[in-house]
């Protein structure tokens, strides 16, 4: 069975993807100040977590180790406010892509768990 990576075509899918997302990152007023000024880099790390997550090339463990999501997204507090922008920011840019409904419906799963996940801050703490 073809990966994710495959099905769209390599490299080229999720660069424009994560153009597509950054670009309303860059207009978004409750994302965009947990961003560095020059976009670059986030542009290009998260299109190669990507890639290597949805099978393509190894590149972005070669250069940045581990992915370590949580451990990197720490030093931003992420509440329900943040998880709920990137989330319409990067639900837009995959509904923006055209994929295949499969890879959609994968892809939008997956980016919803993963929002959700990287919440750091507001959440209840149950003691025993």
């Amino acid at each position: 069975m073809p990966s994710v990576y495959e099905v769209v075509g390599g490299d080229g899918f999720f660069v424009e993807l994560v153009d597509r997302f950054y670009d309303g990152v860059a207009q978004d007023p409750v994302l965009r100040p947990l961003y560095p000024d020059d976009l670059t880099d986030s542009r290009a790390h998260l299109a190669g977590f990507l890639i290597q997550y949805w099978g393509g090339p190894g590149t972005y463990s070669e250069q940045r180790g581990h992915p370590r999501l949580r451990l990197r997204h720490a030093p931003f507090a992420i509440g329900r406010v943040e998880r709920d922008a990137w989330w319409t920011r990067m639900e837009a840019a995959v509904r923006s892509m055209d994929a295949v409904p499969e890879v959609e419906d994968e892809l939008l799963a997956y980016f919803d768990q993963a929002a959700t996940a990287m919440i750091n801050t507001g959440l209840s703490q149950f003691t025993g």
